[in-house]
């Protein structure tokens, strides 16, 4: 006999039931969605968050709070009833409005949207990786923070899954990492209903999944009654009395649980019951009430703002104790979750900046990042750095770098050649909060990161992603491995900004920018190469800041041209203006290591820089697309083909990215 009163009939099958209900009914209202997992998912989920998930619905903000992720993600209405049933701020008429124009309740949840979502779950598996890194996440700041007698970091992260997210790749490189650093705070409960959306999923994946996540070194409970609330709860409290691993829960489970003809098929997968089948389903699961009626017991029974608010009014307690034994921690601790820049931020920014300009090197921005960091981390405690198994081509470290291990934590991971599970990791680490992360990788491997970077330009996260390697200039690797279009794509993405600097002070600024910006991610577009440095006044440093600037002004008179650059080929437009002036064509250089923040310029400066009525040249190292908004009629040199397998120096005179092009360009202008 459970010794959970709710466990019994007929209190649980009212519980349970009124997922299944909001579930079939909203999706039939939309006539569009997923019902099936959330009514195959409702007994698992009644279990974990009435049982065990702390979590207060006043406040979905609450540090201390468990994390719960649904990686699953198209069952988005088992979140939203959860959240609804629990006290959320998600009233009854956001879950009348699923999947509609401008609700809070979109078709996969979205972070920033929904109260008590925590991360943006679509693309499946990769909220299994952002669990990942709130795992990872709890674990550091807990051994940074915690003290003898007050375990102010204390909570897990729990994550349902299914099978689309154990086939996606990035599930194998997430879990692969997780179980090495032994994140024992990480609870998976996989939804194994044996279907998908094209069937029963036998046909094309039978992978042993126990197994599988034993070999990572994972804990794994294998077999567990999915519509069974004892064997979920044994389950359960048998995850987290392990503490040295991850836990994996294989629920076996009936997708689409009551539904008289449709539980166990694909039919309850993607699509509406529809009507016949929804009036058929509440006398099935004893549910006698109106699309959209739940009752005062049912919400009663789900109501978790009480024990939410005594959960955390006990954390806030012990807080203050902690607060008064260790004040300086506990500032910083706010601080850090606050995500405010420490005091004497802008000074010491400032100072950083002047000793890069005094000093002028020459040299790759890859290694004028390491600098950044170097000048920068030991401010930024927060700063949680990594690399995809490049660190000595990335440059990443740094002299105050510790890896985080199995056994104890740090400021450095090392992903291993993961640059997807890294990508979505760093988000799950950035929306959990306490740490900004970055991580690197070449240029090229940007394309196996994508989806994850496109999430967290989707979630606004404060992501840093390191891409070195940035063109042609890698040189003998040959066209598998040099960038072409991938800074150009993006800078496509929206709310992603790509800063390509073209010396050690630009590429110091936009490590401010990128560690500056709290409502979007930053990539740091970097050269193998050396760079030549670039002389410039108070004005055009602090003008780098706004995306785009005047580097060189016209030289012997008025500028009769422009000539737009980034990168490692702003180089080659100031040796072309010298050239230039030698001839007595007098033209501008404008730097634009970064056109989004250009773009977000008002029109009077953006004019100021880019006059118009004087005819323009653009040269960057990469495809010519997407620079003809700013030439507007003239030429762009670029390269649109793949590269070439031969030293840097050759590649750039044979793809004719030179000064002598920029001059004949800019003649052919004249």
């Amino acid at each position: 006999m459970s010794t959970f009163q709710d466990f019994e009939p007929p209190v649980f099958t009212e519980l349970t039931s009124a997922i299944r209900a909001l579930a079939m009914d909203a999706v039939q209202k939309a006539n569009s969605g997923h019902p099936g997992m959330p009514m195959g998912m409702a007994e698992i989920a009644e279990v974990l968050w009435n049982h065990h998930l702390r979590h207060n619905p006043a406040n979905p903000q609450w540090p201390n709070r468990d994390r719960f992720v649904l990686s699953n993600g198209h069952g988005s209405l088992l979140l939203y009833a959860l959240l609804h049933l629990t006290g959320y701020d998600l009233p009854m008429e956001q879950l009348m409005r699923f999947r509609q124009l401008h609700s809070k309740t979109p078709g996969h949840p979205e972070y920033g949207m929904t109260p008590g979502v925590e991360t943006t779950t679509g693309p499946l598996g990769q909220g299994l990786a952002n669990a990942v890194g709130m795992a990872l996440a709890e674990r550091l700041l807990a051994e940074e923070f915690n003290r003898p007698g007050f375990d102010i970091v204390d909570h897990r992260s729990y994550v349902f899954v299914g099978d689309g997210c154990l086939m996606e790749g990035i599930s194998h490189e997430a879990c692969s990492l997780a179980g090495t650093l032994g994140l024992g705070k990480l609870i998976c409960l996989y939804d194994d209903n044996g279907i998908s959306i094209d069937g029963h999923v036998d046909g094309w994946f039978t992978d042993d999944t126990p197994k599988r996540f034993e070999a990572y070194g994972w804990h794994v409970v294998p077999n567990v009654h999915g519509h069974d609330p004892e064997a979920l709860q044994a389950a359960v409290v048998l995850a987290k009395t392990e503490t040295g691993r991850p836990s994996l829960i294989c629920c076996k489970t009936v997708i689409g649980m009551g539904a008289p003809s449709k539980a166990g098929t694909h039919d309850s997968h993607g699509a509406p019951l529809g009507e016949a089948e929804i009036a058929a389903t509440r006398p099935a699961i004893g549910w006698h009430h109106a699309p959209f009626e739940i009752p005062e017991e049912v919400y009663a029974a789900w109501d978790a703002r009480q024990r939410g608010s005594a959960l955390e009014a006990e954390w806030n307690a012990k807080f203050a104790q902690y607060r008064s034994a260790y004040p300086k921690e506990a500032a910083e601790f706010q601080r850090r979750v606050k995500g405010e820049l420490p005091a004497g931020w802008i000074e010491h920014t400032a100072a950083v900046i002047e000793r890069i300009n005094t000093k002028g090197e020459s040299i790759a921005s890859r290694k004028a990042s390491q600098n950044a960091i170097e000048a920068l981390a030991p401010a930024l405690p927060e700063l949680l750095g990594g690399s995809a198994d490049l660190t000595g081509s990335n440059l990443t470290n740094w002299s105050g770098s510790r890896r985080v291990t199995r056994e104890a934590g740090g400021n450095y991971v090392s992903y291993g050649v993961r640059e997807f599970g890294m990508a979505a990791i760093m988000n799950g680490i950035a929306v959990h909060g306490g740490y900004i992360p970055y991580g690197g990788t070449f240029l090229m491997f940007s394309e196996y990161a994508r989806n994850a970077i496109r999430v967290a330009a989707l979630m606004r996260a404060r992501v840093i992603f390191v891409f070195t390697h940035d063109s042609i200039g890698l040189g003998e690797d040959g066209p598998t491995h040099q960038g072409v279009e991938q800074t150009a794509s993006l800078r496509l993405m929206p709310n992603l900004d790509a800063w390509r600097p073209s010396d050690t002070i630009e590429t110091a600024v936009a490590w401010l920018a990128a560690i500056e910006r709290p409502d979007g991610p930053t990539a740091l577009v970097l050269s193998r190469q050396n760079l030549p440095f670039q002389a410039r006044d108070a004005a055009a440093r602090d003008a780098i800041r706004r995306g785009g600037y005047v580097l060189s002004e016209a030289l012997g008179g008025p500028p009769k041209a422009v000539i737009i650059a980034t990168g490692s080929e702003v180089g080659l437009a100031v040796n072309a203006q010298q050239a230039l002036a030698n001839e007595g064509i007098a033209v501008r250089v404008v730097s634009m290591p970064c056109t989004s923040v250009f773009d977000r310029q008002d029109a009077a400066y953006r004019d100021a820089v880019l006059p118009r009525g004087i005819p323009r040249v653009a040269v960057e190292a990469g495809v010519t697309a997407g620079w003809s908004k700013y030439v507007l009629d003239g030429p762009v040199i670029g390269i649109d083909t793949f590269g070439e397998s031969a030293p840097a120096g050759e590649l750039f005179k044979y793809f004719g990215i030179t000064a002598e092009k920029v001059v004949e360009s800019v003649r052919g202008l004249l």
